[in-house]
């Protein structure tokens, strides 16, 4: 059987190739929403379509609640977050997230036995702290989460309605199994490969539905006796309960997409009896450790999140995050959580900049109006094109940083002759930017409520330190320049950072 499987899987991936016709994907009726998603069907970029106008249906696979959160977790949650963000705050989006918890698995089972801990406690305590992890990275909260656990009604009628089809049968084991060899469409997001050795099924490729359960493990009654759900089945009825037969936005890590959203779409197809299920697969790229090394709970090479924001500001883990396109791997080192703490300052000083140049307090030259202003609308064209064009925003913070950088060159030019003295458009440039990264999730620093404590003391010490700092300089007094990069150095240990300019001296209050 296990051939026959094969060889007709392999014909069937060959006329794939040839043709594009074996699984085409269906392009939905509805509303163009201006945007370009990957589509891993077509292997290639699609307009966006949403069924109803401005509204989008976004299921996510939750976590496996046995254990914590580590940061591979959080920069896939943390990603689509960002694409959340971009629907909602630049296209406007009315997008309901639902995500699926599973809190019924092997890994939770094994765990309990382990540790003699109830299931229930397990999944509830690592749930908990999987919410408690995402809000201190100010990753948005999904409109519903449901636990597999609260669903088992529903998956035991949606198995059912696929076993009443002929397309599933019960293996050797007693468990209810999904045949994929009655599945014309499978193989659809990925080809994948069969393997010879299978005890309890037909085909290496068939999924379990319906788990027959072992003495003393949890368990439900169905129509195929005691047991529990399959991993795949779960997230299908899930979705089906709260979406229905359709679903636009679909999303997963990269590991997700073979076997799980396939074998999703496969037994949702046949449930719902239509040719597509998800209109669109959404798929991040893999976190990697310094070495190329792909973090894993089965590696024991894990960072827990808690222990990620000992040294990264969940603002400098969202930069991080924004600077690799959400499909691409990326490596966590120290050198570009680094570069992200650095745009970020550049970008928190060049605000700062301007709020002092608006109330008269920052000494730079003439400000070229019409030309500044021309490279803000240049620059939110660039932006909105590259969020546009699959979610690019590496592309939209290298014109942000552009930009920041020809305005900042323009407010520091004290021998420009062209330009006048304009607060009003170096407040519009201010607020682009403050806008933007705002929309993004990153929250700036109370600046104006610091200013208001703090102000008076630091204006008088950066202003006291400029002037030593100047004579000694002049006097090449290297012992008290050094003392003067101690306390900028000090100042910068309690979140304020001092810029020295020829002229002027500034701080700005670092966010958190």
């Amino acid at each position: 059987m296990a051939n026959y499987v094969y060889k007709r899987f392999l014909h069937s991936s060959v006329r794939r190739l040839g043709s594009d016709t074996k699984f085409q994907w269906i392009r939905p009726t509805g509303t163009d929403t201006n945007l370009l998603v990957y589509n891993p069907v077509k292997k290639c970029k699609t307009p966006l379509i949403l069924r109803h106008p401005n509204v989008a249906t976004w299921y996510m696979c939750g976590p496996t609640v046995y254990d914590s959160a580590h940061i591979g977790h959080a920069c896939t949650y943390m990603k689509f977050d960002i694409i959340r963000r971009v629907m909602t705050e630049f296209f406007d989006i009315n997008v309901v997230v639902c995500m699926g918890m599973t809190d019924i698995d092997d890994k939770i089972i094994k765990r309990a036995i382990d540790t003699g801990e109830s299931w229930q406690s397990i999944t509830q305590r690592y749930e908990n702290e999987f919410f408690s992890d995402m809000d201190s990275l100010n990753i948005s909260r999904p409109m519903l989460y449901c636990k597999v656990s609260a669903y088992i009604p529903q998956i035991v009628d949606f198995i059912k309605k696929i076993a009443d089809k002929g397309v599933a049968y019960i293996g050797k084991d007693g468990s209810m199994y999904f045949d994929t060899s009655k599945h014309s469409s499978y193989g659809k997001l990925e080809v994948p490969q069969i393997e010879e050795t299978h005890q309890n099924k037909r085909s290496s490729l068939d999924f379990a539905l319906w788990k027959k359960s072992k003495e003393n493990e949890p368990h439900w009654e169905s129509p195929w006796g005691r047991g529990r759900p399959g991993w795949h089945i779960e997230c299908s009825a899930i979705a089906s309960a709260i979406f229905g037969n359709n679903i636009d936005i679909h999303s997963g890590g990269i590991d997700l997409a073979f076997p799980h959203h396939e074998n999703e779409e496969a037994q949702s197809c046949c449930h719902h009896n239509v040719e597509q299920w998800v209109n669109y697969w959404l798929h991040t790229g893999h976190l990697h450790l310094e070495g190329d090394t792909k973090m894993s709970k089965s590696l024991q090479n894990t960072v827990s999140i808690a222990n990620m924001l000992k040294s990264c500001t969940p603002n400098q883990f969202r930069m991080f995050c924004l600077l690799s396109h959400y499909r691409n791997n990326v490596i966590y080192s120290s050198q570009l959580v680094n570069t992200a703490s650095e745009l970020l300052k550049k970008i928190e000083f060049f605000i700062s900049n301007c709020n002092d140049y608006v109330a008269g307090n920052y000494c730079g030259g003439n400000v070229d109006s019409i030309t500044l202003l021309k490279n803000l609308e240049q620059t939110r064209k660039k932006v909105y094109e590259a969020l546009a064009d699959d979610y690019n925003t590496p592309n939209a913070i290298q014109a942000i940083i552009k930009f920041i950088s020809s305005t900042n060159k323009m407010m520091a030019d004290e021998k420009k002759t062209n330009g006048i003295r304009d607060p009003g458009s170096v407040a519009a440039a201010s607020n682009y930017v403050q806008t933007f990264i705002s929309k993004l999730g990153i929250k700036l620093s109370s600046e104006r409520q610091s200013r208001r404590d703090l102000s008076n003391i630091l204006d008088i010490l950066i202003n006291f330190r400029h002037d030593v700092r100047l004579q000694a300089k002049k006097d090449k007094n290297m012992e008290l320049l050094q003392s003067c990069d101690t306390v900028r150095t000090s100042l910068s240990n309690c979140g304020i950072d001092v810029r020295d300019r020829a002229h002027q001296s500034t701080w700005t209050v670092r966010s958190k």
